[in-house]
């Protein structure tokens, strides 16, 4: 059930635009740009929105939310940690 990683990071892309209902088409959010900050923009709520999608969709719990901050960097840091802890 792998998943090329192009494939998966389209589909978090994807979700993200859903789940934190975003005026942006996923093509345009880059692999590596900030999520937070200067980048997409997103905020403290977003992140708390996101570790509940990752917990939903791939069976990621983050307690930590220095984990999470860690862990949503940017597109390429969500997929590489989903590619290696998901459960679903």
């Amino acid at each position: 059930m792998t998943m090329e990683k192009s494939e998966l990071k389209a589909q978090v892309k994807q979700q993200i635009v859903q789940f934190l209902n975003l005026g942006v088409s996923p093509a345009e959010i880059k692999d590596e740009e900030p999520l937070f900050g200067e980048g997409l923009g997103l905020d403290s709520i977003d992140s708390i929105e996101l570790i509940v999608l990752l917990s939903r969709e791939y069976g990621i719990d983050i307690k930590d939310p220095k984990e999470g901050r860690k862990i949503l960097t940017d597109i390429n840091t969500m997929v590489d940690y989903i590619e290696k802890h998901r459960t679903k």
